[in-house]
């Protein structure tokens, strides 16, 4: 309880001595202990890393030099080489030997950053296990194509649970699940994850009983004022066997409003120590349930947690030949809502794609659903009419549309080579004089 008590040393002291004391009148050291619980020091986790860059872990390195820091650096130039080729063949589903050869030049310009996951280093030896992060904007140019990769998620807002002690908390406090999820590294996942601090107002909105609330109206205020579109909830049940000994921890991952189980798996820890590397696998192992999920169908937003306003026109600024609008009315209310998926590489490649489908006859909206500038973002297009019809129009506006149902992939297909014109006939014989 004394890491927990405000001194007069502390800096919250000048500006809170009213409110402790009213504390100490009313509640006596229950007081003490639930300021100290709310002191804004105490919570939020910022994500270490919230940019979209690629992430190669585990890539083992064993160099010998002439000295220490030869031999590390020998070691990590073999890293970036054997980093680019693990990240060529999980985007092109390929082997790594595949890979093109890049100079070191290069690899050192698109490398973002090396991290060392476990290393020994000796006086002319260097054996370590290390990760690197490939920056997507640099890198994009030397991947190529990534039909293979998956496609790009709606944003889905994270409430991560820890359960333990007979208690559970979300954004109370600094848990350790919360730590873990703000050290994932979420840019490389297919799924766009909203991450909250759990500073400001993020403790009392995001908590286990908003979770498992039913209603929709809080929810789509909720998801509305952090930019998602869904909600994802990993769980973890924390078992300590006794202090200092065993941790089994139960993982669960849920999805949606209604908390639907994606799926589940238990892992267990020798020790302590060994507590946040588990969570840690923990949260990639619940990221690849969720990246399964997105690949069949099932992390899709919920339709009950959007509102959709269709923009009808006002009779009165109808032009004259309109027609009923009546009509107006029902055709619009008739029309396909799609999900087109397109590689934005930058702003001017996005306003492309939607300056085209906006110039197809029946297009009434083409706007953004999910931007990944960089990578895949989602469009969301109300069409009125067939869409083998809006594959036609766009293939004649170089684009090509591929997939069937409501979901689609737009990508900037070849212009069509005109066919030759008929040569001219032959001028006719001149006499002779």
């Amino acid at each position: 309880m004394t890491s927990l008590t405000l001194s007069r040393l502390s800096p919250f002291w000048p500006s809170r001595r009213p409110m402790l004391a009213a504390a100490v009148l009313l509640a006596g050291a229950g007081g003490w202990y639930a300021l100290a619980q709310l002191a804004p020091g105490d919570r939020g986790v910022p994500p270490i890393d919230s940019s979209s860059n690629y992430e190669v872990t585990g890539v083992t390195v064993d160099v010998a030099g002439k000295s220490a820091d030869e031999a590390r650096t020998a070691a990590w130039r073999m890293a970036q080489r054997k980093g680019w080729k693990i990240l060529w063949a999980r985007l092109h589903g390929a082997s790594p030997d595949a890979a093109p050869g890049l100079p070191d030049s290069t690899l050192d310009s698109i490398v973002a950053g090396i991290e060392v996951e476990a290393e020994q280093v000796g006086p002319h030896r260097y054996i370590a296990t290390l990760g690197l992060l490939f920056d997507r904007g640099r890198t994009g140019s030397y991947v190529g194509g990534t039909d293979g990769q998956a496609p790009r998620s709606a944003p889905m807002l994270v409430i991560p649970i820890q359960y333990g002690g007979g208690s559970e908390m979300s954004f109370e406090g600094r848990s350790s699940w919360q730590k873990a999820w703000a050290r994932f590294r979420a840019g490389g996942s297919p799924v766009d994850y909203v991450r909250p601090v759990g500073t400001g107002p993020d403790p009392l909105l995001l908590d286990l009983g908003q979770s498992r609330r039913p209603g929709r109206i809080w929810w789509r205020m909720l998801l509305d004022q952090y930019a998602a579109s869904d909600v994802v909830v990993p769980e973890v049940f924390l078992e300590r066997r006794y202090p200092g000994g065993p941790i089994a921890a139960r993982f669960v991952a849920r999805h949606g409003p209604d908390s639907e189980i994606i799926g589940g798996f238990t892992l267990v820890t020798a020790s302590t120590d060994g507590l946040d590397r588990m969570l840690d696998e923990g949260v990639r192992r619940i990221d690849a349930l969720y990246v399964a999920a997105l690949g069949d169908g099932r992390l899709r937003p919920d339709p009950s947690l959007t509102i959709e306003t269709p923009d009808v026109p006002t009779p009165d600024l109808l032009p004259a030949d309109a027609g009923d609008p009546l009509a107006s009315i029902v055709d619009q209310a008739t029309s396909t809502s799609l999900s087109v998926q397109v590689d934005t590489a930058d702003v001017a490649t996005l306003d492309q794609a939607q300056a085209a489908l906006r110039a197809v006859p029946g297009v009434t909206q083409a706007s953004v659903q999910s931007l990944a500038l960089g990578g895949t973002s989602l469009l969301s297009v109300a069409y009125d009419g067939d869409p083998a019809a809006l594959k036609i129009a766009l293939a004649a506006r170089g684009w090509s549309l591929d997939g069937e149902g409501t979901s689609f992939r737009m990508r900037r297909g070849r212009t069509p080579t005109p066919p030759p014109s008929p040569s001219a006939p032959p001028p006719p014989d001149v006499p002779q004089q």
